[in-house]
């Protein structure tokens, strides 16, 4: 074989080469988006989310694959499906309320958390500056939140003297919401009575204590336990004719009759923008993490009338959103 047949054998061998690897498919990030509640309580932010991806480059189907896990306010659900995505070697996990169960689950994938009450305090993080590990994210800590929503209450209902707060007694984070929520009510001359409840067959027996002690209104925890029976929560709140505030926008457009909280869904926006950073080769432990600056005030009028109560001009002059 002479030099020049060599050399054309050898250019079409490297140009088949090259061919070969160009329709090689190319592999995209996949991300596991893991929710302690439900896809109705998180659909906005879900949304939100998505919007925050395609803001930089990123279409969901085309150059990012995301799997979806809810847990519907299940622990043991939640633990499943954060070992389940850790076997399908995702590149980064999201998740909300809980990020115990995926940090449980990895201690090397990177995982964005949204909606923790205290990361520092509940051992999720090293501290908010310097996250260290394999977290990092958004925090819904903010001390003065619990005071904040008794103050409303108070300023709303101002014969109020006794107030139950609806909790997962299970929760770490939810025990550190109750002492700030005591804490907070003593200048305001509130008294707070603990409804505990464990599991979803605790609610009915926290409805009857809170009835039985005259709680006269009721302030719940955010957690995906509550999240997920807020309906039961409702029911119970409009027979009775209690107002109440809620930790979550959501609960309120379903009937609640206020909210006081941070922008969850403007949060959501902030995850994508961790996912870009972290895919582009930053470490979690690198990316402090950021608390709310933003909080909404939430009413719904429809509610008010239902239980026959009037919201004062001066709160309602305050509402980010009225629901009417």
């Amino acid at each position: 074989m002479n030099k020049k047949l060599v050399w054309l054998v050898t250019l079409l061998f490297l140009a088949a080469g090259t061919f070969v690897e160009a329709q090689q498919p190319t592999k995209i990030p996949r991300i596991g988006f893991l929710v302690a509640s439900s896809p109705s309580l998180y659909a906005a932010r879900i949304e939100t989310f998505r919007q925050g991806l395609r803001d930089l480059g990123y279409v969901e189907g085309k150059n990012i694959a995301i799997e979806y896990r809810f847990a519907e306010g299940k622990e043991d659900r939640l633990r499943e499906f954060a070992a389940e995505l850790v076997s399908l070697k995702i590149d980064i996990i999201v998740t909300a309320a809980n990020a115990s169960a995926a940090k449980n689950a990895t201690k090397t994938i990177p995982i964005v958390f949204a909606a923790i009450a205290d990361p520092v305090a509940t051992g999720i993080v090293a501290s908010l500056a310097r996250p260290g590990g394999n977290l990092t994210g958004l925090s819904v800590f903010a001390p003065e939140l619990s005071g904040k929503r008794l103050e409303l209450l108070k300023e709303t209902f101002p014969k109020i003297t006794r107030v139950g707060f609806l909790w997962n007694a299970m929760s770490p984070s939810d025990s550190i919401l109750l002492k700030e929520t005591e804490t907070a009510a003593q200048p305001l001359g509130l008294k707070i009575q603990s409804l505990e409840v464990r599991s979803v067959n605790d609610f009915d027996d926290a409805f009857a204590a809170a009835l039985r002690e005259g709680a006269q209104g009721l302030v719940t925890s955010p957690h995906p336990l509550l999240n997920a029976n807020r309906a039961r929560t409702l029911e119970f709140l409009t027979k009775n004719r209690l107002p109440a505030i809620f930790t979550n926008p959501e609960t309120v457009v379903e009937g609640g009759l206020m909210s006081y909280s941070p922008d969850y869904v403007e949060h959501f926006r902030r995850v994508a923008i961790y996912v870009d950073k972290i895919l582009k080769g930053a470490k979690p432990a690198d990316l402090p993490v950021e608390q709310p600056t933003k909080f909404d005030l939430v009413i719904n009028l429809k509610t008010a009338k239902q239980i026959g109560i009037t919201i004062p001009p001066n709160v309602l002059a305050r509402a980010d959103r009225v629901i009417k």
